[in-house]
Parts: structure tokens; C-alpha cells; sequence
């Protein structure tokens, strides 16, 4: 009898200074996503107390899952193997879904204190990473790692990918890109699919989904069964559930999308000062202009507001006659 095949998996990324445990909430409770990724935990001169490790993923108080039950894993960040092998014991005692390394981030000021894309240039490095993290952590709890292709070119992508599955990660995501190309198109899918040749570990294609024609040619490309959606993710809040339904976007999917502008801002304001509530709402909002029009509409409407109580009335106002709800 042939084995059953795997459905393809769809990961919600880590997006530093925008995907947080509200936005993951709401994007996750849409649905279509295996499991989601928290924002960094940068790990540089202590062991950190578990407060710091609850203050990013709130939902390690909630068997480390979202509201809707997506498994959320926490992402440390750091170039010291002992160090990160300590914190993740520490994180470990929190019972995550996962434990996460990045090797990703291409900040400026992260880079400078070698930590995430910075440590591309050493793979033997990244393999005591990944071993000294994986001892310390119980079997049960998987350890991956997100990489990209490297710091200038991707010379070394290959030999990084093979040095963090000697080390014992159990999956990897690779980012199509180099720390030098930032965020500009286009991703390099086609090293995204040598590094996939190159080891046995499941690989995780990563860069430049927007839309479900792009996620099918992603797979074409990398030969990659799973992929993690990030930006595009947030541009497009439903583009989880078109994949997994196949369908395109729909001229009914405001309301549904309206609904959960409204219910990200009321955790915003929940969690943040009136002052700062607005800065949030229109981050997300930028994006999502790209593809909802609807979204352009309400950012000019909302973009001169600095206080909360501006925008209530313009959400309430426009959001609640497309049939969202508070």
C-alpha cells in the first residue's frame, strides 16, 4: 500500500516589529495555518527570566497556541551557542510548540552584534548553535531554523543548510535571499530549491508570496512541499485560506477582512497607549493597500490621526456598514 502523502504545511513567519501575538491571533484565526513563529527574542548577555519569553508569546500561557489553536514556536536570536543552549532550556521549561534560531535577520544594528543573517559567514558556528540548542532542549520539542542564502551572495548557503542538520534541526526555512538584498524582489526561489537537494530535512520555502499564483509557483520552483507567507500574509489576511481553497480573491471577502481590522483594534488599544494605537493600525494597513483597495481607502481616511479616539469613529463608521464586528 503507498504511504499517504503529506499535505502541504502553511507557516505564518516572524516579522520583526509587525507580526506580534495580536496580529498572529487575528491572522491565525482566519485560518489555513500548521503553526506560526513569534517575533525574536534577542539573547545576548543573560538568562533571560521567563517573563521575557511570555511578553513576546503571551501564548506560552495558553499551551503555547493562539486563540484559534495554532501552535506558536519562539524564535531566539543570538551568536553565543552556550547562551542560546541556556535560554532555551529556559524557554523549554515553558513547554513551547517549538524553539526556533535565527540566522535571518538582515538589521543593521543586529548584524553589527553578530546575531541573525551576520552568522551566514560561519557555518561551523551555526552548527554549535544548532547542537548546543538541541541538547538542551527535551526531544519533544522541535528545533529548527530560519536562514537566508547568506550575507553578500550565496556561496555559502548550502554548507550553512548542512551545518545546522548536522547540528540537529529538524526543519529549515530558507528565505530566498541574501542580508545584502534586504527585502527587494525578486527572491532567488531557484537557490531556495539547491538548498532543498542538499539535505534530508524538510525545507521550508520562504519569500515573495503574495498571492496564490505565487504560492504554486514558489513550489513549482524550489520543490518545496511547504511554505512559510510573510508580508504577504499580512497584505492579504485571507491569502492563507485561498491557498488552502484554492479560490481567488472574492468580491465578498471585505466584511470578513473588516471584521478583523475591528478585532485587532480593540486588542491594539488593549495593549498599547492611545497614542501609539494608531501607528499600528496603519503598519497593517499600508500593507494591505497593496491589494485591497478598500484598505487604501481607510488608510487616507485614518493616516493624519495621532490619538485612538480619532480612529474609532472612522473604523466604526466604516468597517461596521461592511458587516464587521467589534
Amino acid at each position: 500500500m503507498p504511504n499517504p502523502v503529506t499535505p502541504p504545511r502553511l507557516i505564518l513567519a516572524p516579522m520583526e516589529g509587525l507580526a506580534d501575538d495580536i496580529l498572529r491571533d487575528v491572522l491565525t484565526g482566519a485560518g489555513g495555518y500548521d503553526w506560526c513563529v513569534t517575533e525574536f527574542v534577542r539573547v545576548s548577555a543573560t538568562v533571560l527570566p521567563h517573563s521575557a519569553f511570555t511578553r513576546i508569546s503571551p501564548e506560552l500561557n495558553r499551551d503555547s497556541r493562539t486563540r484559534a489553536g495554532t501552535p506558536v514556536r519562539v524564535q531566539l536570536l543570538g551568536g553565543d551557542p552556550a547562551l542560546l543552549a541556556d535560554n532555551a532550556a529556559q524557554v523549554a521549561q515553558l513547554r513551547p510548540a517549538g524553539i526556533d534560531l535565527n540566522f535571518g535577520c538582515p538589521t543593521p544594528l543586529i548584524n553589527r552584534n553578530r546575531g541573525g543573517a551576520a552568522l551566514l559567514d560561519d557555518p561551523e558556528l551555526l552548527h554549535r548553535i544548532a547542537l548546543a540548542v538541541r541538547q538542551a532542549v527535551p526531544a519533544y520539542i522541535p528545533v529548527t531554523a530560519k536562514m537566508r542564502l547568506g550575507i553578500h551572495d550565496a556561496g555559502l548557503a548550502i554548507e550553512c543548510a548542512q551545518a545546522l542538520e548536522a547540528g540537529g534541526a529538524e526543519e529549515l526555512v530558507v528565505h530566498g535571499r541574501t542580508r545584502e538584498d534586504g527585502y527587494r524582489p525578486p527572491a532567488r526561489w531557484d537557490w531556495i530549491g539547491r538548498v532543498r537537494e542538499s539535505v534530508r530535512v524538510p525545507v521550508i520555502a520562504n519569500g515573495e508570496v503574495w498571492s496564490v499564483a505565487d504560492y504554486h509557483a514558489m513550489r513549482a520552483e524550489t520543490g518545496c512541499t511547504d511554505v512559510m507567507l510573510g508580508r504577504g500574509a499580512v497584505a492579504d489576511p485571507l491569502l492563507a485560506g485561498r491557498i488552502r481553497s484554492g479560490a481567488g480573491e472574492g468580491a465578498d471577502d471585505w466584511p470578513q477582512i473588516a471584521g478583523m481590522i475591528l478585532d485587532f483594534w480593540s486588542q491594539v488599544q488593549r495593549k498599547v497607549l492611545p497614542r501609539q494605537a494608531p501607528g499600528r493600525l496603519k503598519q497593517w494597513l499600508g500593507l494591505m493597500r497593496r491589494i485591497h483597495p478598500e484598505a487604501e481607502r481607510l488608510f487616507v481616511e485614518v493616516r493624519e490621526s495621532r490619538h485612538a479616539d480619532e480612529v474609532t469613529p472612522v473604523l466604526m463608521r466604516r468597517l461596521a456598514a461592511a458587516g464587521g464586528c467589534a
